[in-house]
């Protein structure tokens, strides 16, 4: 089945984005999903469709499908803007003409009056008329229908009034010219405060095009070096990149060095030395320096790119938080044209207001009221959130993520590669009599390149040979070592201290060699603490949360690092299933955040209320883990965990506002408060509801995180 992404425009809140999962469903698509703040729509192809009617079927809604321009011809003022503009030329002369003081003599003819409000009308029930049908269809009824009802109100009695020849006691043609003309003003300035809180991921995708200096040679070998559009490059091909310049695509230098500023990907903004085989990340800039490189990754498969589908994916996840206000909305709209009725009817039979001042205190309400503001809440403070952590080297797979941050209590920590740097160096090793050290490091050599633990990189990285030695089984236990098995069916192991069986050989050391049960000899690596770690550790005790070592390795070993970081609980030597029974027991006590990197702490990573993994961790612990540290390092972590907590704050804060906001307006409208120009006010006040949400929400970006 055909999958397809559209990007759909004009979709604004929650309620939009329902109208248009709940058409695809209809339709028979497979799994939508829609993100109204990036508008994007992705669904699985059905059979009982074609593509032309689903995306007329999005455009009866009062959406319309990006691109599309060929199957569907553009249409004349196509946006919240251009209708604005249009609609304030006719309105602006009946607005004035309602001032106090202020008398244009021809436009007290009733009939005048008609005429100018008419294209407003037109073009209000053009798009507000047709979604609002649509969206009823499809059931779920959107803001559109209480803007239409009050417009089609309050033009139906004025024209009503008008050819009865009491168009000066009927005539409302200025309410419905403000308020068609404002809530498109208002949409407008919704749709420009959305767009202003997606600014993060707009650096990161702007970062992805850029020009490039590609390396080719003519019939005499010679270099040539011209310019092309970052898109056209392929795996292999050859670029220069000077000083100055940005990174086209995921690379490796083959000549040169520079200093890279890689912040737009790891958030980190010190410069970082590359040289020859060293990688160099796409969108990063060399600051200083000149390279040849030859490119390693190209298109969805860089690590920019593979950012922004994370990023993107997690703002179209729906938080815990977001529940309450889906089921609102949802009910939102049939509830307010209920008060609306009930506006109109209480206050014409039990005030002396009369009708036409009755109904509009009704059309105020209709008017005031505001769905996208409870759907706009939480997506906006996503959005900010999800921007701010990847502009910084955050990387959360879905918006869940974000807001557990608010809960976790304790963080537990692996050692090696996590707390530590992971860069060992072999520090000594110890041979026994009946194996030279020549073979000892060809046979440790055979065993370790076959594993991915950071000792044992280090190792066959350290003595790598030609003279490797051909196994007949080989397999990693993991928390014990690698055992192999030659064509002669002799056993060998290279592990920890486990293998051992013989009481006499001491204890203590990273690596240990034996050959059908016989102890062939050890090694020693030495690894350093992070920079890092210490105020790293520090800011979380001053935060209140409880840290944990949990750790394979040795006690003496974890006790070293985890006194010298001030690490207030420690286990060692602990199995991968050790450790999941241990993070069981904290599990119990508080929600618990791991950190680590390695494939054995993929189970514990996947188990923790939170799995937070570094960027240079093996793919198995990058695929179980929830949150990413793109610095390659713990500096972020406090960062992350007082993101989480701010932008669940910021969300609490966009929904209180949007229901007190509706809680208070709607009463106000309905008793009048508003006065004679209670819809033209409640129009202009329900715009600017959701451009306070996206302010509130972009305050993020600036808030104190640690």
């Amino acid at each position: 089945m055909e999958t397809v992404n559209w990007k759909v425009d004009g979709m604004s809140c929650t309620n939009c984005a329902l109208s248009i999962h709940k058409y695809l469903e209809k339709k028979g698509a497979g799994e939508p999903k829609v993100n109204f703040m990036e508008g994007e729509v992705q669904f699985e192809m059905p059979t009982t469709s074609t593509k032309e009617e689903i995306i007329k079927g999005i455009q009866s809604l009062g959406y319309k499908v990006r691109g599309q321009e060929e199957t569907i011809k553009k249409k004349w003022l196509d946006n919240n803007k251009e209708r604005a503009l249009f609609c304030l030329v006719f309105a602006l002369p009946l607005f004035l003409h309602m001032l106090p003081g202020v008398h244009i003599h021809f436009l007290m003819n009733p009939y005048v009056q008609m005429a100018i409000t008419l294209p407003v009308f037109v073009i209000g029930m053009g798009y507000f008329g047709k979604s609002a049908l649509s969206s009823i269809q499809n059931g779920i009824p959107n803001m559109n229908v209480l803007v239409s009802i009050g417009a089609i109100a309050s033009f139906g009695y004025s024209v009503y009034g008008t050819l009865i020849g009491q168009g000066m006691q009927y005539a409302y043609f200025e309410t419905t010219s403000t308020v068609i003309t404002l809530v498109f003003f208002g949409n407008y300035l919704e749709d420009a405060s959305i767009e202003s809180t997606q600014r993060a991921l707009k650096d990161l995708v702007k970062a992805q095009k850029v020009m490039a200096n590609m390396i080719v040679f003519d019939d005499q070998h010679k270099e040539v070096i011209f310019n092309v559009e970052s898109e056209t490059l392929k795996v292999g091909d050859l670029v220069l990149i000077n000083s100055g310049e940005t990174i086209p695509m995921d690379c490796k230098v083959l000549w040169g060095e520079a200093n890279v500023n890689e912040s737009i990907v790891t958030g980190e903004s010190v410069p970082v030395f590359r040289k020859m085989n060293d990688t160099l990340l796409g969108g990063s800039t060399i600051e200083n320096g000149s390279v040849k490189a030859y490119v390693t990754a190209v298109g969805n498969d860089t690590v920019l790119a593979n950012i922004l589908k994370m990023v993107k994916a997690a703002q179209g996840e729906k938080p815990p938080v977001q529940i309450l206000a889906d089921k609102i909305s949802a009910i939102f709209v049939p509830l307010v044209l209920s008060i609306a009725l009930l506006t109109l009817i209480g206050n014409y039979f039990f005030t002396e207001i009369g009708f036409g001042q009755s109904m509009l205190r009704a059309i105020a309400v209709l008017v005031i009221s505001c769905p996208c503001a409870m759907g706009l809440a939480t997506p906006a403070a996503i959005a900010v959130g999800l921007g701010r952590g990847a502009r910084n080297g955050v990387l959360f797979k879905n918006a869940k993520s974000l807001e557990t941050f608010k809960d976790i209590k304790q963080v537990v920590f692996d050692k090696t590669g996590t707390l530590t740097t992971g860069h060992f160096e072999i520090a000594n090793l110890h041979v026994v009599d009946e194996i030279n050290e020549t073979d000892f490091k060809a046979l440790v050599y055979a065993l370790e390149r076959y594993s991915n633990h950071p000792i044992a990189k280090c190792i066959s990285g350290t003595w790598k040979t030609n003279a490797a030695q051909n196994w007949k089984t080989i397999e990693e236990i993991k928390g014990i070592g690698i055992k192999a098995m030659d064509k002669e069916g002799n056993e060998y192991w290279a592990g920890s201290y486990k293998i051992i069986k013989d009481s006499s050989i001491e204890d203590g050391h990273n690596v240990y060699v034996q050959k059908n049960g016989r102890f062939l000899g050890w090694v020693d690596v030495t690894d350093q603490i992070r920079p890092e770690a210490k105020e790293v550790i520090n800011t979380l005790h001053q935060q209140g949360i409880h840290t944990v070592l949990l750790s394979g390795d040795r006690k003496e070993k974890c006790e070293q690092v985890g006194n010298a970081l001030g690490i207030q609980e420690i286990f060692s030597e602990q199995s991968p299933e050790d450790k999941l029974n241990c993070l069981d027991a904290l599990l119990s006590v508080a929600p618990t955040a791991m950190v680590g990197d390695g494939i054995n702490d993929a189970p514990a990573l996947a188990k923790a209320t939170l799995g937070i993994s570094l960027s240079n961790a093996s793919h198995i612990a990058i695929q179980s883990a929830q949150v990413i540290l793109m610095n390659q390092g713990l500096k972020n972590l406090p960062m992350a965990l007082g993101l989480g907590k701010k932008t669940y704050e910021t969300i609490k804060e966009n929904l209180g506002w949007a229901f007190s906001y509706n809680i208070v307006a709607i009463p106000v409208a309905a008793i009048g408060l508003l006065g004679t120009w209670g819809p033209t006010y409640g129009a202009l006040i329900m715009g600017l509801s959701d451009v306070v949400l996206a302010i509130n929400s972009l305050r993020l970006f600036k808030k104190k995180l640690v």
